[in-house]
């Protein structure tokens, strides 16, 4: 057990730039037992945010209120320790050993700065307070989301560091599915049989890295075992871990289309799976442009709404979030506004209405334009911006998030925190295109929904891999 004085060694003080305070504004709390310092321009930077009226003006608003807190508590020029504030739960603290806790302190000081950041900017100004300390022999880390922060308090000597709090490994993100050479007789066993228990997949799933020890792979409730027969090729299967058992159950191929659609590959059988499974209230689904995330999830919507009845409408939500120069404002009132930012929805919902869907053509809506319109008039189809989202309560709806990659850890909660009583919420989106500048594939929300919620009884996910839109958008995506 290391002596006090050891553990004083250990304390970091952690400089933390006003990005990171954005992106999240609880990060006050997430530094255990070492202390963080907020530069005096992070202040006036969060006092410039706190006008704005999206999720960026919210947190810069959330984060002052903070402050003000520990302002009641002691001095905030002095440090004022945060484990005297008795914190809400959705904050979720990060505490040290034996329940230790840091400090908050602003730092007030202009320092002088070295030449090659001599120009005054708020950027530099906060990365001499990081550098003042690491002058004076302290053990100072520089916390940005900003990468040219970055690499200057780095060109500076100064220990640099991303917030890795809600960062997960983008490179090995769980896929949903495990690929295994399988006996054929275990696939006729699955086939025969209806399930097949984990026990007797013992050996399919063990396997033996080039270095080190031969480890069973875990299949996870609601993880896909595909299985290719050793010796026949074209003799293959596929089955899904059911929630809360040790047993795998196999999927069968589709024999009738869901509003049209018929899975083109493994992995969108999969991903159908999961969609038409009321037991599964969460759906994530991730891949690249064109692998059909949105088509499938609007197809099994569409088919549970209006088929089935299952669900009492199909609300489908984006964030409001510009490729590239936004064009300024739009005219119109909400709707047509929204026109513009949804018009990938209503590409699809035509697709699956013109030449599908051929049982809800009625007499006064020929068009799939109009039973587009009468669908929206009659209240059974709902689109609308994530920025009405909050405060709602959504009951007994199927609920589909498109390009969730542009939302943060924080968004993402507070919206399945909306989900209400019988409601399946569906979160599609691509991680290698992400328009939020405060995001990357391994801190967006969708990445972090699918690493923290894997294997949960109510939760699914699949990863889809190839392209079907067409053979062009398959090779741009592959080589562009």
């Amino acid at each position: 057990m290391p002596t006090n004085a050891e553990r004083n060694d250990e304390i970091k003080h952690f400089v933390l730039d006003t990005n990171v305070l954005l992106h999240n504004p609880n990060a006050l709390f997430v530094f255990q037992e070492n202390h963080v310092i907020i530069p005096f321009p992070v202040i006036e930077e969060l006092d410039k945010m706190k006008r704005r009226e999206d999720d960026i003006g919210r947190n810069a608003r959330a984060c002052i209120r903070h402050l003000d807190r520990l302002r009641e508590s002691g001095k905030l020029t002095e440090g004022v320790a945060w484990g005297t504030l008795k914190l809400s739960p959705e904050i979720a603290p990060s505490i040290g050993v034996n329940g230790a806790t840091g400090t908050i302190r602003v730092d007030v000081r202009d320092y002088e700065r070295p030449p090659v950041i001599s120009e005054d900017s708020p950027d530099n100004r906060i990365i001499a307070v990081a550098w003042h300390l690491h002058k004076e022999g302290v053990r100072a880390v520089f916390v940005s989301k900003d990468l040219s922060a970055r690499i200057k308090s780095d060109s500076l000597g100064i220990r640099t560091e991303d917030f890795e709090n809600q960062k997960v490994d983008a490179e090995r993100l769980y896929t949903g599915y495990i690929t295994a050479e399988t006996p054929g007789e275990l696939i006729d066993e699955m086939y025969r049989e209806r399930m097949i228990s984990l026990d007797r997949l013992r050996d399919v799933l063990r396997v033996t890295p080039d270095t080190g020890e031969p480890y069973v792979r875990e299949l996870v409730p609601n993880q896909f075992l595909v299985m290719k027969d050793l010796g026949e090729e074209a003799h293959s299967g596929l089955g899904r871990r059911l929630a809360d058992t040790d047993h795998v159950q196999p999927v069968t191929v589709q024999r009738k289309a869901t509003f049209g659609i018929i899975a083109r590959n493994v992995q969108q059988t999969m991903a159908l799976d999961l969609l038409l499974d009321d037991e599964v209230r969460l759906v994530t689904l991730l891949g690249s442009a064109g692998t059909g995330k949105t088509l499938l999830a609007l197809a099994a919507g569409m088919h549970k709404v209006f088929t089935e009845q299952r669900y009492d409408k199909l609300l489908v939500a984006r964030p409001i979030m510009p490729m590239g120069r936004d064009i300024g404002y739009l005219p119109g009132d909400k709707d047509e506004k929204l026109t513009a930012w949804m018009q990938p929805i209503f590409d699809n919902l035509t697709y699956l209405l013109s030449t599908r869907g051929s049982h809800m053509q009625q007499a006064e809506s020929h068009s799939p334009e109009q039973r587009i319109s009468k669908l929206m008039a009659d209240g059974r189809l709902v689109l609308e911006p994530l920025t009405y989202i909050r405060g709602r309560s959504i009951p007994h709806q199927f609920m589909i998030v498109d390009e969730a990659q542009n939302l943060t850890p924080h968004e993402i909660k507070t919206i399945v925190s909306r989900v209400g009583e019988g409601t399946k919420i569906v979160l599609t989106g691509d991680i290698g295109q992400i328009d939020n500048p405060y995001l990357d594939s391994a801190s967006n929300g969708l990445s972090y929904t699918v690493e923290k919620m894997k294997g949960l009884a109510v939760v699914g996910h699949v990863t889809l891999a190839r392209s079907e839109r067409s053979e062009l958008a398959s090779l741009a995506a592959q080589r562009l």
